[in-house]
């Protein structure tokens, strides 16, 4: 099928940015994308239910072949990302890595806790949190940091995981906590965040 893109062999962000070319090009109603890992297969269904389309996942041996159909008229605008309109500011937060500071491992594991658990003092500026590198072991079963961010995400903070990072370390499936997320998703992000702060 013309609408077929194989993304096999791609490292995200690049079969949810091929995805998104052919939805800005072509607007179809039917779209199929095979990938061959998990963070890939999660990253463009999502990206997918973004832009309005029904997903059904199949699993094949070793890839996923992954089918979307469209729920409304195709719309030349489909495939970009929406500004969010938001009264308050918008603050995303950076974070690389599972403690704060150099020196004592233990000391700084203990500041990253009091850290998350002290975000709630921003109130409604507070918009995203970013998981990258090691910052993504804060959100898989047992993480100690577990139900601090459990706590947050139900207030109606948005948790981005990095997949690329969590299938490097081999945790795609010990994540508790927000979503699954790749390189294009975090960088728009950070276009539509008033302040960004890094840890």
């Amino acid at each position: 099928m013309s609408n077929e893109i194989d993304c096999r062999g791609l490292a995200c962000p690049a079969p949810v940015l091929k995805t998104k070319e052919l939805i800005e090009n072509k607007s179809p109603d039917h779209i199929r994308v095979i990938v061959d890992n998990e963070a890939a297969k999660e990253n463009v269904s999502r990206f997918l239910k973004s832009q309005n389309f029904g997903v059904s996942i199949k699993e094949k041996e070793d890839i996923f072949i992954i089918e979307g159909k469209a729920t409304e008229v195709p719309s030349k605008n489909r495939g970009k990302e929406k500004a969010e309109s938001d009264i308050h500011k918008r603050i995303l937060i950076m974070i690389t890595t599972d403690r704060i500071g150099h020196g004592d491992d233990k000391l700084g594991a203990g500041l990253m806790i009091n850290f998350l658990k002290t975000l709630k003092e921003m109130g409604k500026e507070l918009w995203r949190l970013v998981f990258l590198n090691n910052g993504v072991k804060l959100t898989i079963e047992g993480a100690e940091a577990l139900p601090v961010l459990k706590e947050l995400e139900e207030s109606g903070i948005h948790i981005l995981v990095c997949g690329t990072c969590l299938g490097y370390f081999d945790l795609l499936n010990k994540k508790q906590v927000g979503e699954t997320t790749n390189m294009l998703d975090i960088v728009t992000s950070l276009q539509l965040a008033d302040k960004v702060i890094n840890i």
